[in-house]
C-alpha cells in the first residue's frame, strides 16, 4: 500500500528586507504544522527578503544565507519535520578577485530539502530565470535536474518560472520523482498590460491550469507554495497541493497569508500511472522524443538520449 504523507503548504507574505521578522513568522507556521502531525512544510520563494534587488541593503542580507539555513536545519530537528524553506538567496563572492577592485559575486536562488533530523537532503539552484531576475541571478544552466530520496519519498525541486517548462518535469519524472515541490513568488502583475486588459486574473488562470496539467501529464503530486500578501497589492497566492484525477487537494483561494495542511495519499499516483502509463512510456526504447535524460537510466549530463 502506498504511503500517506501529511504536508503543510505555507503562503507567507515576504515583507521586503524584514529578514528576521519573516523567519520568525515562518518558524511559527512550521511549529504549528508539526503540532498537526505534518511530515513536511513548504515555504514560498524569496520568503526571507522578498524580491527587491534594487533596494539598499538587499545584497547585504543575502550574505546571511548560511545563518538562516542553519536555523531551518535546527528547527527541522527540533520539530521532527522536513522543511523546504522556500528559496534562500545566496551571495557567493569570488575569492580569487584582485584586491582593491569592485567586489565580484554571484547571486543564487536556492531551494533546499531539509530532512526531519536537520540534514540537507537536496539542493536545487533555479534554472529558468524570470525576465527581471536575469540581470541579478546566476542560473544553474545545463546542470541536470536531480531527484532526492527523502522521508516523503523521491522528491524533485523546481522554482517558480520552472513551472512553465514541461522538460523540467520530464527530467524529474524520468529520475523517479513522485512529489515535485515548487516554491514560488508569482504575482498577478507578472502578465503584460495587453494580457491584463484581456483578463486581469490571467496569471491565476495560468497557475491553476498548468499545475493541474503537470500532475496529469507526469502522474506526480505538486506542492506549490506561492508568496501571499494583502489583497489588492497584486499577490496571486493560490498555494495548493495538487494530484492527478482530483486536482487541488487543498488550495488557498485568496492572496492572504496562511497555511493549509492536508493528507496526501500517494496511492493516487499509482492509480494515475496505471491509467496513463506516462512513466512506462518514458522507458520504452521507441519513445519518440529526445530530452537530456535517458529515460531508462535516470538523468544524464548531456543533451541527447543514449541508446
Amino acid at each position: 500500500m502506498a504511503p500517506t504523507y501529511k504536508i503543510a503548504v505555507i503562503q507567507l507574505h515576504p515583507e521586503p528586507l524584514q529578514i528576521e521578522s519573516n523567519f520568525s513568522r515562518a518558524a511559527n507556521f512550521i511549529r504549528s504544522a508539526a503540532l498537526q502531525g505534518a511530515h513536511l512544510a513548504v515555504l514560498p520563494e524569496y520568503h526571507l527578503t522578498s524580491w527587491v534587488p534594487q533596494e539598499p541593503g538587499f545584497i547585504e542580507l543575502t550574505a546571511q544565507w548560511t545563518h538562516y539555513l542553519q536555523k531551518y536545519q535546527a528547527l527541522a530537528k527540533e520539530c521532527n519535520i522536513c522543511i523546504v524553506p522556500g528559496t534562500v538567496l545566496e551571495k557567493h563572492i569570488d575569492e580569487e578577485q584582485e584586491k582593491g577592485k569592485e567586489e565580484n559575486y554571484q547571486l543564487l536562488n536556492v531551494a533546499y530539502f531539509i530532512g526531519n533530523q536537520g540534514d540537507v537532503l537536496g539542493k536545487y539552484v533555479k534554472k529558468n530565470l524570470w525576465h527581471t531576475e536575469r540581470p541579478h541571478l546566476t542560473s544553474s544552466g545545463h546542470h541536470p535536474h536531480e531527484v532526492f530520496q527523502t522521508p516523503v519519498g523521491p522528491v524533485g525541486l523546481l522554482i517558480c518560472w520552472d513551472l512553465a517548462f514541461p522538460e523540467a518535469f520530464r527530467e524529474l519524472v524520468a529520475g523517479g520523482a513522485k512529489i515535485i515541490i515548487i516554491p514560488t513568488f508569482w504575482t498577478l502583475n507578472d502578465c503584460t498590460p495587453a494580457g491584463l486588459s484581456r483578463n486581469p486574473v490571467s496569471e491565476a488562470v495560468f497557475l491553476d491550469s498548468t499545475l493541474i496539467s503537470r500532475t496529469f501529464e507526469n502522474t506526480c503530486a505538486i506542492v506549490f507554495a506561492n508568496a501571499g500578501g494583502p489583497a489588492g497589492k497584486g499577490f496571486a497566492g493560490l498555494s495548493q497541493i495538487t494530484v492527478p484525477f482530483i486536482g487541488p487537494l487543498v488550495r488557498l483561494g485568496s492572496s492572504e497569508e496562511g497555511m493549509a495542511v492536508v493528507d496526501v495519499d500517494t496511492t493516487v499516483l499509482e492509480e494515475a500511472e496505471e491509467a496513463y502509463k506516462i512513466r512506462a512510456d518514458l522507458v520504452r526504447d521507441d519513445w519518440p522524443y529526445v530530452y537530456r535524460h535517458d529515460a531508462g537510466q535516470g538523468l544524464k549530463g548531456g543533451h541527447g538520449r543514449e541508446t
